[in-house]
């Protein structure tokens, strides 16, 4: 059993706690936010005590790991602190905003030899293992195409004090909750991406945050990449690759739907028909609980956790170069 703090309990540091306690791999001994009186019941309902700082929870024996449930800007300086003070850690997404600053983070990191784990959640369904292994083992044949969407109505929703509304904080758009999932995974399956193309737009959120944003990718591979991101619409997650060997779909707001459609093997005239489609269906797997239970076993040695910090900080380099181009509507390359 992994002992470990959880740092900040909004919503989604609560959902954290929960799967961790789900799991059964991670003990949550401590946790610290920044609105203490907002969290305290939760606290004594989950078992663990409120610290009065991330301070003392670094300096508390107990405590093995951080969970880091914080604001994006705030990732880079706690991990750096918790990796001088010995301590694991699993920082929710985005890694941190640049690539420069994730770099500063790694190299901490490795100094003092701990665990990183990241919540790119999205990557621990089976689904997405079953693309991953169709990918890899050829049979999509020549990779042509990458597209991912993933919408969600959280930002009809948002306070306009909320962290979440700064556009420092959440820069183009839905990019930082939503699009970077489709990013990692892109990254996961195909390797570098090489330069970006992004539009990001205000249409209906009341907050008057950007909520409609699409990017152009291009791969060093030489395929390509198209990601779109919503956040003042119905919750959705669609992800699909195409290739000279057919088409490989996962759906489902919680990725429960895989399909394969394979490329026939003659032109679709006379009597051809096309090849029967797979379809495979896995409803209600817990990937929150999945990816941290990998974080425990990382952190025991049974397994590597499945990102590697090479990945991390090129997922924070396209994630700065997305931020570029929005900003200035115009193509952008990714940092080598």
């Amino acid at each position: 059993m992994l002992n470990a703090a959880i740092i900040g309990l909004g919503w989604w540091g609560k959902t954290l706690t929960r799967a961790a306690r789900s799991g059964g791999e991670i003990a949550i001994v401590a946790g610290a936010t920044g609105r203490r009186a907002l969290a305290e019941d939760f606290a004594s309902e989950q078992g663990f005590v409120l610290l009065d700082s991330y301070e003392q929870v670094l300096a508390d024996p107990r405590v093995e790991a951080v969970i880091l449930a914080t604001p994006h800007l705030d990732h880079e300086a706690q991990m750096i602190a918790a990796a001088r003070a010995g301590k694991h850690i699993f920082a929710e997404k985005p890694f941190t905003m640049t690539k420069a600053s994730a770099e500063a983070a790694v190299a901490a990191i490795r100094a003092a030899d701990v665990t990183v784990g990241l919540g790119h959640n999205r990557r621990f369904h089976p689904h997405m293992a079953d693309l991953r292994h169709r990918v890899q083992s050829g049979a999509l044949g020549t990779i042509l195409h990458v597209e991912g969407t993933m919408t969600a109505p959280n930002g009809l929703f948002l306070k306009p004090d909320s962290w979440r509304v700064d556009p420092r904080q959440s820069p183009a758009g839905g990019m930082a909750g939503l699009g970077i999932h489709m990013v990692d995974g892109m990254i996961d399956l195909f390797g570098q991406i090489t330069e970006v193309t992004c539009q990001s737009l205000h249409r209906a959120t009341p907050a008057g945050t950007q909520d409609t944003t699409s990017i152009l990718l291009t791969f060093a591979e030489g395929m390509t990449g198209y990601v779109s991101c919503m956040t003042a619409t119905a919750p959705s997650y669609r992800f699909c690759v195409y290739g000279s060997g057919g088409i490989a779909e996962i759906r489902g707001q919680n990725l429960d739907d895989f399909s394969f459609a394979p490329a026939p093997d003659a032109p679709l005239s006379g009597h051809a028909t096309p090849k029967p489609v797979e379809r495979h269906s896995l409803p209600g797997f817990d990937t929150v609980s999945a990816e941290l239970s990998a974080f425990a076993k990382a952190v025991m040695g049974r397994t590597p956790f499945p990102i590697t910090l090479d990945q991390m900080i090129h997922g924070a380099a396209v994630f700065e170069a997305i931020t570029a181009s929005a900003a200035a509507n115009s193509k952008v390359q990714v940092a080598p």
